[in-house]
């Protein structure tokens, strides 16, 4: 497989669609013209509001969801593949999917994930989330061929779900999409580790837009937008200003990475866990 190269965009969205459509697509235009050929879009990148009620009221169909619209108008101008970050759906429930949808350069819609897993926290200090109150849940893990090997999606807080990275490994991905809007809190904390980690358990390349800053109801965001190569180290680092990072992806790398230590061949089932009683 031929090398390619990835960006990744980091934006600081608001509660205006409108204005946040414009910056990300600006930012992604930037990074076409610096040869990217694969470009990948934060979680909430066309709105980013706080409140179920908002979040409901801004839920567009695709058929009529003018961010996905220009997505896709976007992808087939300049040629590129682009990954849509994640938008707000309608779900059949009257919750909302958090789909991300990933354009081939034709401007089809080559393949749809819904976040599998619900930011149900509390952080402490009064900032709590909880997104199955308004989110509707995906119901599968999901992989799109692209010119350079396979792509498994996951979103955000999916990060924490160590063996949905490795079935999409298992399944033949050589690279992760993990959109985020990581909070401040959490990020400064795990963001770097764990994206790594994710990294080196499966041996894919990793790539991680991200949002920044501060939004609407006062929620902060990590930023730090990466892509993680195979063996861990970090390719590109956004820092916490908008903007986006590029770097040059080899394939070959991931094989080179797995015949080294072969992880994913070794794995077994355990099929629950011996509890050993204390002695007396």
């Amino acid at each position: 497989m031929s090398s390619f190269a990835a960006a990744c965009i980091q934006v600081n969205a608001c509660d205006d669609m409108a204005a946040n459509v414009e910056a990300a697509l600006t930012l992604a235009g930037e990074a076409a013209d610096a040869g990217a050929d694969l470009i990948l879009m934060p979680e909430n990148v066309a709105m980013m509001t706080w409140g179920g009620d908002n979040v409901r009221a801004n839920a567009r169909a695709e058929d009529v969801h003018p961010a996905l619209a220009a997505f896709r108008d976007f992808a087939k101008t300049r040629q590129v593949w682009l990954h849509g970050g994640t938008l707000a759906v309608p779900a059949p429930s009257g919750k909302v999917f958090n789909r991300t949808c990933v354009i081939d350069p034709t401007g089809r819609i080559a393949a749809r994930y819904d976040k599998l897993h619900m930011f149900d926290v509390d952080l402490g200090g009064g900032e709590t989330y909880a997104e199955s109150r308004v989110f509707q849940a995906g119901e599968a893990a999901v992989a799109v061929d692209l010119p350079w090997g396979r792509l498994g999606l996951s979103v955000c807080y999916d990060l924490r779900f160590p063996y949905l990275y490795r079935a999409l490994a298992v399944a033949g991905c050589d690279f992760l999409a993990v959109p985020a809007a990581f909070t401040q809190v959490t990020g400064a904390a795990h963001w770097h580790i764990l994206l790594r980690a994710r990294a080196i358990e499966t041996g894919c390349f990793v790539f991680a837009p991200a949002q920044t800053g501060t939004h609407a109801g006062g929620r902060r965001t990590f930023g730090h937008a990466l892509i993680v190569a195979p063996w861990g180290e970090v390719l590109a680092d956004a820092g916490e200003g908008p903007g986006f990072v590029l770097a040059d992806i080899d394939p070959s790398a991931v094989d080179a990475v797995r015949g080294k230590i072969p992880s994913l061949r070794h794995g077994r089932d355990l099929g629950g866990v011996v509890v050993a009683n204390a002695p007396v």
